[in-house]
């Protein structure tokens, strides 16, 4: 069984990987296949580490642009003027379904980001994001159960 700092470790990738910040680049699918593959920590815990670290960084994207959204569009800003009319015409196309696309890579943070630019409903966000999440790492889980028991 795996200690407490195999689920913080996963924790941290996927916090840091469902932010949009370029200077901390992580995979959290890496490290999520990684753990599974080696047969560190329990599956279940695993995922719920990775799915709550990854709605972290989802929240943190979200308040980010709720409240700093007057640095969009400056030279630093981890996000392009194209990209985020890009994510705010997905958005206003789609409106608020999708967030359940949050957990697609770089896409995904610019969908939470402009969800608090356009001042969504915290509540609403938090359902349909952690959805999302929930969903990239269910889906890598049972990909790779299969893939492990289709060579048996």
């Amino acid at each position: 069984m795996a200690d407490l700092a195999t689920y913080s470790w996963m924790f941290a990738a996927a916090l840091i990987a469902g932010t949009f910040l370029p200077f901390l680049p992580a995979s959290s699918e890496v490290v999520f296949l990684g753990l599974l593959a080696a047969g560190e920590g329990e599956p279940l815990l695993l995922l719920v580490a990775a799915t709550v670290g990854n709605l972290a960084g989802a929240i943190i994207n979200y308040f980010a642009g709720r409240y700093v959204s007057g640095l969009a569009g400056r030279r630093w800003f981890p996000a392009s003027e194209a990209q985020m009319q890009r994510a705010s015409t997905l958005f206003n196309r789609y409106g608020f379904w999708t967030l359940l696309l949050s957990w697609l890579p770089a896409i995904g943070d610019l969908i939470t980001t402009i969800a608090g630019l356009l001042r969504l409903d915290f509540r609403l966000f938090f359902v349909l994001t952690a959805v999302g999440k929930f969903f990239r790492y269910f889906l890598l889980l049972v990909g790779l159960e299969w893939f492990q028991g289709w060579g048996e």
